[in-house]
C-alpha cells in the first residue's frame, strides 16, 4: 500500500514538473517574441512599464483585469496622441509592470499608483481613461486624489460588485497567494491556451475577436505566470472593496462619463453604468451596440467618445 501511495506521488510530482517547465517555457517564449514596448518607472516599490506618445494635455490608459497596456493600441493611444499627451499603463502586476512583493492589489493601493505617476511624471490634472477594472481603478483615483485629475471616461467600467461573475474569470477568485502561484505555474497556462478561443470570444462577443489580437493587443502576454497571479490577485481583492468604494460615489465632483456596449456580456451595461449614473448625477452615460473591448472593436467610436469628454473636462477647469 505504501508503494503505490509513494508511487502515486511520484506521478504526481512529475506531473507537476512537467507543467512548470511547459509554463516556463511559454513564458519565456512570449517575452522574446513580445518585449516590453515602453518606458519603466518606479512608483511606490513597484516597477511600472507604460507607452507614452504625443504632446499636449495629458491622459493616463488604464487597461481592465488580465488586460494589458497594449489594450489601447488599436488605434485608440495614436489617434488622440496627435493632440494630447498618452500614457496608457501595464496595472501592476500586469504586462510588464512588477508589482512589490509586499504590495496589496486593493484599489487603493492601485490609485496610489496612478497618482504616484501623475507625479512623477509630471501630468497636470491628466483626464483618466478606464477600461472594465481600469475604471474602477480611475473612480478609486478620483476619490482618493480628486486635486490631481481632471475627469474621467470610463468605457464598460466595473463600478459596482457584480451579482455574478462572468465565466470568463471565474477561475481567478482564489483567496491564497501560494494558491494562485501554484495554479500559474502549472495547470493555468496550459488551460488558457486550450480555452483560449472560448474565453476571447466570450469576452469580445458579439463582435469578433481580430485575428492579430495575440500580438497587437498583447493577447499573449496573458500566456504567463506572472500575469495570472496579478489578474487573481486583483479580482479576489474586489471582493471587499466595491462594496466600499461604491458608497462614496456621490462625492465625485469631477465631470465623468461613460461608454457602454449594449450587448456587453461580461458586465452589465444597468448594473455598472446606469447604476453609476444614478449614484453620481451629471455622469454622461452613452450606450452603444457592441461588446466589452471596445477600444479593440470600436476604436474610432471610444477616441471620439474620450475626446468629448477631455473637451468637457477642460471647460469645467
Amino acid at each position: 500500500m505504501s508503494y503505490l501511495f509513494n508511487a502515486i506521488i511520484i506521478v504526481v510530482l512529475l506531473v507537476m514538473l512537467g507543467l512548470f517547465v511547459f509554463t516556463w517555457l511559454i513564458s519565456k517564449r512570449v517575452e522574446a517574441g513580445m518585449p516590453p514596448e515602453g518606458n519603466f518607472i518606479t512608483i511606490q516599490g513597484t516597477r511600472v512599464h507604460y507607452l507614452e506618445q504625443g504632446q499636449g494635455p495629458a491622459m493616463v490608459m488604464i487597461h481592465g483585469l488580465s488586460g494589458v497596456a497594449q489594450n489601447f493600441g488599436y488605434q485608440v493611444l495614436s489617434d488622440l496622441a496627435k493632440t494630447h499627451r498618452v500614457i496608457a499603463i501595464d496595472r501592476p502586476g500586469s504586462g510588464y509592470s512588477v508589482r512589490h512583493p509586499r504590495s496589496a492589489a486593493t484599489l487603493n493601493v492601485q490609485a496610489d499608483i496612478v497618482a504616484g505617476l501623475i507625479d512623477a511624471l509630471g501630468l497636470y490634472k491628466p483626464l483618466l481613461v478606464g477600461h472594465s477594472l481600469g475604471g474602477a481603478v480611475s473612480l478609486a483615483t478620483a476619490l482618493r486624489y480628486p486635486g490631481k485629475v481632471s475627469g474621467l471616461a470610463l468605457i464598460a467600467p466595473l463600478t459596482h460588485k457584480p451579482k455574478e461573475t462572468s465565466k470568463a474569470f471565474a477561475a481567478l477568485n482564489i483567496p491564497y497567494l501560494w494558491l494562485r502561484k501554484l495554479v500559474g505555474w502549472t495547470v493555468a497556462i496550459p488551460l488558457s491556451i486550450r480555452n483560449r478561443d472560448k474565453v476571447t470570444e466570450l469576452v469580445f462577443g458579439p463582435e469578433a475577436v481580430p485575428k492579430d489580437f495575440p500580438t497587437r493587443g498583447g493577447g499573449f502576454l496573458g500566456m504567463r505566470p506572472s500575469q495570472f497571479v496579478a489578474a487573481s490577485s486583483d479580482a479576489y481583492a474586489l471582493n471587499a472593496a466595491l462594496p466600499a468604494m461604491q458608497q462614496c460615489y456621490g462625492a465625485i465632483a469631477l465631470p465623468v462619463g461613460v461608454l457602454y456596449g449594449r450587448q456587453d456580456r461580461i458586465l452589465d451595461p444597468q448594473e455598472q453604468g446606469q447604476a453609476l449614473a444614478d449614484a453620481l448625477p451629471g455622469t454622461e452615460l452613452e450606450l452603444v451596440d457592441g461588446g466589452h473591448m471596445l477600444p479593440i472593436t470600436q476604436p474610432d467610436l471610444t477616441s471620439e467618445f474620450i475626446r468629448r469628454q477631455s473637451l468637457r473636462s477642460a471647460v469645467a477647469e
